[in-house]
């Protein structure tokens, strides 16, 4: 295991780490579904943003999107930090760094301006570039706990999203 590289193993905290921080760190139980926890980090993300592409106008879905980005960042970086003291840095199943920069590179995508199957490519732009860490990604890692758990996962919905927006004024204009 690299210095820079997820913790694999499955932990296993004899049941002392509190629900609380553990629900937001693992994404509501997500990061514990079999093989790629960050990806069904990222799935979660999608299934509770969903209803807002579906059913709510750009603007509420942008702000929506934007609180919940907020609100999971504060609480995901104090969870992860938490799990780290149970399970070890970086720990595969605290995926709510996953969720926090999915919903980022969901933010150009919004219902009646962008197209559905920009959710699909936001899925595969964000895990690319949260997989391969490339353009000062995996340096976002060096930060200390919880911060660096969420630093790059943040970064690659940054440019998720940006590559997002040049596709939406390239096919909307």
């Amino acid at each position: 295991m690299g210095k820079y590289r997820k913790n694999t193993k499955m932990p296993d905290d004899g049941g002392r780490f509190p629900l609380f921080p553990k629900l937001i760190a693992t994404s509501f139980g997500f990061g514990f579904l079999p093989v790629a926890p960050g990806t069904w980090g990222a799935l979660f993300a999608i299934l509770a943003w969903l209803p807002l592409y579906l059913w709510a106008s750009a603007s509420v879905t942008i702000a929506a999107t934007a609180i919940a980005i907020v609100v999971f960042t504060i609480l995901g970086t104090w969870a992860s930090s938490v799990s780290e003291r149970y399970w070890g840095p970086d720990p595969v199943v605290a995926c709510v760094d996953e969720t926090v920069g999915q919903w980022i590179s969901l933010l150009p995508v919004v219902a009646g301006v962008a197209p559905w199957w920009e959710i699909a490519v936001s899925l595969a732009l964000f895990r690319f570039f949260d997989i391969v860490k490339p353009l000062g990604i995996r340096a976002m890692e060096r930060l200390p706990r919880g911060y660096g758990m969420m630093a790059d996962d943040i970064l690659a919905g940054l440019y998720s999203a940006a590559i997002l927006i040049g596709l939406n004024i390239l096919i909307l204009r």
